[in-house]
């Protein structure tokens, strides 16, 4: 590994956030960059796993609100 690339591989918040909005591009960014820049790419995939289970939690509270919601209609 070349020492430039090291110190420009700081991880970041910015790269987590982006993986979050956008699971994606988390996960294909954390593809790309797992050999080169290591803390970027896991930064990324944190950041895309953490959305990924933002997003299945919101559906799984959404159905069971949906469906209380129903119940308490009927």
């Amino acid at each position: 590994m070349d020492n430039n690339t090291n110190l420009n591989d700081k991880g970041g918040f910015g790269w987590g956030l982006l993986g979050c909005c956008i699971p994606l591009v988390g996960l294909i960014l954390f593809l790309v960059w797992k050999d080169n820049k290591p803390n970027t790419a896991k930064a990324a995939g944190i950041g895309a796993i953490v959305g990924v289970v933002i997003g299945v939690v919101s559906y799984i509270l959404m159905m069971v609100v949906g469906l209380g919601t129903y119940a308490a209609l009927l």
